[in-house]
């Protein structure tokens, strides 16, 4: 039966610990997945590997917004690079581009050393580059292990033909693993897998709590005044299992297909 990752996008310990009871085999750590996530705290990462037995990608970036970096950011991905692969994480979530668009080779190489044993994934920086195609063959002369995708959309579904265009090139050149992300869903991944050999899946399960706040100052944002402050992000651990479900009943049917 082929091997499936159903990865699962936390920023708190509640969640890490949601996804592994729903039955995710990995952890990517963020911080502020609201916003797309940046580089999480090494307290949370120390709090997450305490509580949870998963292996841990963490996500490596320094602000919200675009992946063209400067030096000083460049040298804070590279020194949390370095402090991650000292406190045990399984891998690290990177991507640098130029202004063109394409891959920043020369950052891309000096992270991946950095990295050492840790497994490397190319995140989203992927979608918004100027040729995936090429692109993908250099995350492969790089040794990038995963390459977490949409497909170059807003959502991994209105990606698949693109998805499926990389998944081909996986299989007959032995490229770095493709990974749908954005807008995963237990019946997202059901269409995926009636449709795709893709096995490698990423999703948050978000689901949304209100705080236990009583006391409420309405009128004085934190931080982006469309963002509710008394709304709280969490994976769901039933989403979740419902995903792994649908996984398994696909990879299930396959191998009965095989024996038949």
């Amino acid at each position: 039966m082929a091997k499936y990752v159903l990865e699962c996008c936390v920023d708190s310990v509640e969640s890490a610990l949601a996804a592994a009871e729903g039955g995710a085999n990995r952890l990517e750590l963020c911080a502020a997945l609201v916003i797309g996530g940046i580089s999480p705290g090494p307290a949370l990462f120390e709090q997450v590997r305490s509580c949870c037995e998963l292996p841990v990608r963490v996500l490596l970036r320094p602000r919200f917004g675009d992946f063209l970096y400067t030096d000083y950011e460049f040298r804070i991905l590279k020194k949390e690079v370095a402090l991650f692969r000292e406190a045990g994480a399984e891998g690290v979530v990177i991507g640098c581009l130029q202004a063109d668009g394409s891959l920043h080779m020369e950052q891309m190489r000096e992270l991946i050393a950095e990295a050492g044993d840790m497994k490397v994934t190319l995140h989203r920086a992927f979608d918004v580059c100027a040729d995936p195609i090429r692109t993908y063959r250099q995350a492969g002369e790089l040794g990038v292990d995963t390459i977490l995708t949409s497909g170059q959309k807003r959502e991994c579904l209105e990606g698949m033909p693109t998805l499926k265009e990389l998944c081909k090139i996986q299989k007959e050149e032995g490229m770095p693993r493709i990974m749908a992300g954005a807008g995963v869903t237990p019946d997202v991944i059901r269409k995926f897998c009636a449709q795709t050999d893709i096995t490698c899946y990423h999703l948050s399960a978000k689901k949304v709590l209100d705080s236990g706040m009583r006391y409420r100052k309405e009128d004085v944002p934190m931080g982006l005044p469309v963002m509710d402050e008394y709304s709280i992000f969490r994976t769901d651990s039933s989403v979740v299992a419902e995903a792994k479900q649908a996984i398994l009943e696909h990879l299930s049917q396959v191998h009965n297909d095989d024996c038949n």
